[in-house]
């Protein structure tokens, strides 16, 4: 004797659809994690790659992948950005980004010249002086970090004075606030012993990183199962109480 009785075919179909949409979800989380895992080899890749020339890169870099470039030009040493939301926050501080106008293009290029440790106050840290001079820059080419919503609207446009501080990094913002076109990426600068710059650098998958989509398809592969044990809870046969 069977211990589950005869369904109806819209729950039996129900059931299924839900299972297959359930798995196929957390299928596709698990493939979303590798993609994800796969980007930041690339990028740790990238650190130890032969520097390319920029302008081979500048314009169009390919899709998901971050060369290292070698670009020469000079900074606007009187436009300095801090972003108060690094990676670092543990330590106190700013990411110090300033634009750079390499030679011969129309374009500013933003740089990263890494983290500078806060000093124990609210007030930003001294930033380092910076040459005027030509110089020739190494780095990584990557997208900028994310940006996100901004309470306030565009704290940018609200700052008279320099350095300017954002708790988000919005390359249209910074292009406005220079009245000048951007580079679509920022140029991460190589790790220098002899800096005073923290750069540890790495790709930015802080919304969405391998593990949450790992986590995510866990989710939905629970909700698969509990979709047949609810089924199977729903039409088990029930005994007969003996009259």
């Amino acid at each position: 004797m069977g211990v589950i009785r005869r369904p109806a075919w819209w729950s039996v179909l129900l059931t299924v659809a839900g299972v297959l949409v359930f798995a196929r979800l957390g299928v596709w989380q698990l493939h979303r994690a590798d993609y994800k895992e796969e980007l930041l080899r690339r990028y740790a890749a990238a650190a130890s790659a032969p520097a390319q020339a920029f302008d081979a890169m500048a314009a169009q870099p390919p899709v998901d992948v971050y060369p290292r470039v070698r670009v020469q030009g000079h900074y606007l040493i009187d436009r300095v950005y801090l972003l108060d939301n690094p990676k670092h926050d543990s330590m106190g501080g700013v990411e110090v980004y300033v634009p750079f106008q390499p030679m011969h293009r129309d374009r500013l290029l933003l740089v990263d010249l890494g983290f500078l440790p806060g000093n124990g106050t609210d007030k930003p840290p001294q930033l380092p002086p910076l040459s005027s001079d030509v110089q020739t820059l190494q780095g990584v080419y990557q997208p900028a970090p994310g940006k996100g919503i901004e309470l306030g609207g565009n704290a940018l446009a609200q700052q008279a004075q320099w350095p300017k501080t954002s708790i988000y990094l919005d390359l249209d913002q910074i292009a406005a606030d220079l009245h000048a076109r951007l580079f679509s990426r920022v140029l991460v600068l190589d790790a220098d012993p002899a800096a005073i710059y923290v750069r540890v650098h790495t790709l930015d998958l802080s919304s969405m990183p391998p593990a949450r989509h790992r986590a995510y398809a866990y989710q939905w592969f629970t909700f698969a199962i509990a979709a047949v044990v609810i089924f199977l809870v729903l039409h088990r046969k029930r005994k007969r109480r003996l009259g």
